[in-house]
């Protein structure tokens, strides 16, 4: 395989502005080029390649965009081997170098080994890994060991608009002969241990809106004669959580996954230097102090978070005003066994039981704005073991096994649609930055990625 061609591509593709999030023609041209450009790269790989019609995206001001076309391609249909189909995405977060960027955003860049570039480790330099050990096999005139298939999206920044729709609608079709689905769309824990992700968390969006009037106040003539809308709702955030982190809404605990021993053991064999990932973080203390703990509360335990208060009075200065409505926001971090309908039930009774507490004559409505659910596989599925021989096979050791803190509603989304093994096999470091400025991928991940994914192709083949 010829990694130097590798790298031309990957400079070719970061070198397109695939920014998914603003939403200017110029930029949705950029998209349309970027996907053209992938699926020209994988007919010439010798795959039949179907770019799927996005449709158009209506925006709150009432314009419309068009949707980039999704890729399904596929190469090789041989009934006797496994079919892995891959999911990609090669949009972009917006990057300006007056950002912060210490080069350009969209030329790839090589600095000690690192390749600084928008998009280089989230998504475009895994898509293109998979299509390199693709190629390798091409190179070398051998049989690919597995079926492949590709699905590639240009709007997962975007919330991955016409996604869903496609995958429900291609279930008995392109999907129908899909037996593992790998996505490669986060990071290691560690900088230079690989890792094999198997959980994300999910996530409850809510909105608790306390209203006296609609206009503001002003404290000098309405000060002390009315329940003031901002101490109500300073009372109900209040509530919500400890300076522990324990969240305080009753019964919200109730129907986490039980800890099993072998949960508790793969914890422990994970590389992550607290000390390390606490000045990096630039945090002073955590809550917790052991590596375990700390794992533990970002991926197997709940979490609630404050985000903010709409209506607030927030700008520079001292303004004399009593806000007459008022919006809090705050999110809970779900894991598996929660249910997304209960939590919304009992995160209502408990704000309106302590709302009546406070005898005010203010409305308060609770709303959840987002629900998406947590995501678990079982590792001991074949493509994990396949995996775990790949990652022992080129890189001498066995993979750490993570989950993710966060959310990634497409893992879920597959598990649940096509009802076949999803497994994240991440190839960046946790220092990529992905999103931040100065996003890059090391050069060693990226080679030793795409020989991760050609070893991959072998070991499944063997296990099937």
């Amino acid at each position: 395989m010829d990694l130097k061609l590798g790298r031309m591509t990957l400079k070719e593709w970061v070198a397109v502005e695939s920014d998914s999030i603003q939403p200017v023609p110029r930029l949705r041209q950029e998209l349309f080029r970027m996907m053209a450009l992938a699926a020209d790269k994988l007919r010439h790989l010798g795959a039949s390649v179907d770019s799927v019609d996005g449709g158009s995206q209506q925006l709150p001001n009432g314009q419309t965009l068009p949707i980039p076309p999704i890729i399904l391609a596929e190469l090789g249909n041989d009934p006797k081997k496994p079919t892995v189909c891959f999911y990609g995405h090669l949009d972009v977060q917006p990057a300006r170098r007056e950002d912060g960027w210490l080069t350009d955003p969209y030329t790839l860049t090589e600095v000690d080994g690192k390749l600084y570039g928008r998009g280089a480790t989230d998504n475009k330099g895994p898509v293109l890994a998979w299509i390199n050990a693709v190629s390798a096999f091409r190179a070398m005139e051998e049989d690919l060991p597995v079926n492949i298939k590709f699905i590639i999206e240009g709007m997962e920044e975007a919330g991955s608009v016409a996604l869903e729709e496609l995958v429900r609608r291609e279930k008995d079709r392109f999907f129908s002969s899909v037996d593992y689905v790998v996505i490669s769309d986060n990071l290691w824990i560690s900088r230079r241990k690989p890792a094999l992700t198997y959980g994300t968390r999910g996530n409850s969006y809510f909105t608790v809106e306390v209203k006296c009037r609609d206009q503001d106040f002003h404290s000098g003539t309405f000060g002390g004669i009315l329940n003031e809308p901002m101490a109500d709702l300073i009372a109900l955030l209040g509530s919500l959580v400890d300076s522990s982190g324990h969240i305080l809404i009753p019964g919200i605990y109730d129907h986490l996954a039980p800890l099993t021993e072998e949960e508790k053991k793969m914890y422990e064999a994970i590389d992550l230097d607290l000390e390390e990932y606490r000045n990096s973080s630039q945090v002073k203390k955590f809550l917790f102090d052991t590596k375990e703990e700390i794992l533990m509360h970002l991926w197997r335990y709940p979490s609630l978070s404050i985000h903010g208060i709409e209506g607030a009075f927030e700008e520079p200065g001292a303004k004399t005003v009593i806000p007459g409505r008022v919006i809090g926001k705050f999110s809970i971090r779900l894991v598996p066994h929660m249910n997304m309908s209960v939590v919304e039930t009992q995160v209502k009774q408990h704000l309106e039981y302590i709302f009546s507490k406070r005898n005010s004559s203010n409305q308060m409505v609770v709303s959840m704005a987002l629900g998406l659910h947590p995501w678990i596989a079982n590792v001991k599925d074949n493509q994990y073991l396949a995996a775990k021989r790949a990652i022992k096979t080129v890189f001498g050791t066995e993979p750490d096994m993570i989950r993710d803190g966060s959310t990634i509603p497409i893992a879920n989304l597959f598990q649940d649609v096509i009802q076949k093994s999803v497994m994240m096999l991440p190839l960046g470091a946790v220092d990529d930055g992905e999103h931040a400025q100065n996003e890059k991928i090391n050069r060693w991940n990226y080679i030793e990625g795409s020989k991760l994914f050609a070893a991959f192709f072998l070991e499944m083949a063997k296990l099937h």
